[in-house]
C-alpha cells in the first residue's frame, strides 16, 4: 500500500487516539500546540498544508481571521467541515503539489512530519512558498533522527510494525513511509531556515 491508501483507510484517525501513543510521542503532540499558541496571531490568514481532520486549525480558529486547510484525503476534509461548522474556516481537497488556492497568507504550515511522508518534498516547499511569500512566515514541524524508537513503538501499537529502518526512513509492513531528518539535512532541501529542537524527537524549521 501507498502512503495514500495508508491514510485512506483510516490511520491518521487511530493514530491520534491517545491510547496509541507512546509518552514521546504524547509530549511531542502537546508541544506542537504550544507553539501555535506561541507562533499563531489574532487576525491572522493561516493555510494548513496537509492538514488532516483540521485539528490545528480549530485549535486556533478564534484567532484568524481566515483559516484554510488542505489535503488530498477527502474523507477527512468532510470531517474537517463537520467539524469547522463555517465561520472563517475553510478545507479543500487538493494535491500539496498543486495546490488550487490563489490567494496569499500571513503564515502557513505543515506539522506533525505530515512533509516527512510527501514524496515530492520540493513541490510542496514551492507551494508553502507561493501561498506564505513573506520568509520566514512558514512553519514545518518534523520527526528527528532520535524519534525512532518511539515511532516503531507508535506503529506497532497501530498494527503497522517496522520493516525496514534506514537513516532516512521507516517503512512498515502496512505500506506506510515516514520520514525523519538531522539538521544537515534539513538545510539541503529547505534552504534557508531557522531549526530548533521540540520536544526531543522532532525539529520546527521556519523559513
Amino acid at each position: 500500500m501507498s502512503n495514500d491508501e495508508v491514510y485512506a483507510a483510516g490511520l491518521l484517525n487511530r493514530a491520534l487516539d491517545p491510547a496509541t501513543q507512546p509518552p514521546e510521542i504524547q509530549a511531542f503532540l502537546r508541544a506542537e500546540l504550544d507553539l501555535l499558541h506561541d507562533v499563531i496571531m489574532e487576525g491572522m490568514r493561516v493555510i494548513d498544508v496537509g492538514c488532516g481532520t483540521g485539528r490545528h486549525l480549530l485549535l486556533v480558529r478564534d484567532r484568524l481571521r481566515l483559516g484554510v486547510g488542505v489535503d488530498y484525503e477527502h474523507s477527512y476534509i468532510a470531517e474537517a467541515d463537520r467539524r469547522a461548522g463555517g465561520r472563517h474556516l475553510h478545507f479543500v481537497t487538493g494535491d500539496a503539489t498543486a495546490i488550487p488556492v490563489v490567494a496569499t497568507f500571513d503564515f502557513a504550515m505543515c506539522l506533525t512530519n505530515t512533509w516527512g511522508t510527501m514524496s515530492d518534498k520540493t513541490g510542496v516547499l514551492r507551494e508553502i512558498r507561493r501561498l506564505a511569500p513573506k520568509p520566514h512566515t512558514r512553519l514545518l514541524s518534523v520527526y528527528s533522527e532520535a524519534s525512532v524508537p518511539s515511532r516503531r513503538e507508535w506503529y506497532r501499537r497501530l498494527g503497522h510494525e517496522v520493516l525496514e529502518d534506514t537513516r532516512e526512513y521507516l517503512v512498515t509492513e502496512g505500506g506506510f513511509r515516514s520520514e525523519h531528518f538531522s539538521e544537515a539535512r534539513l538545510r539541503g532541501l529547505v534552504g534557508d531556515c531557522t531549526i530548533h529542537p521540540l520536544a526531543d524527537i522532532a525539529y520546527v524549521v521556519t523559513f
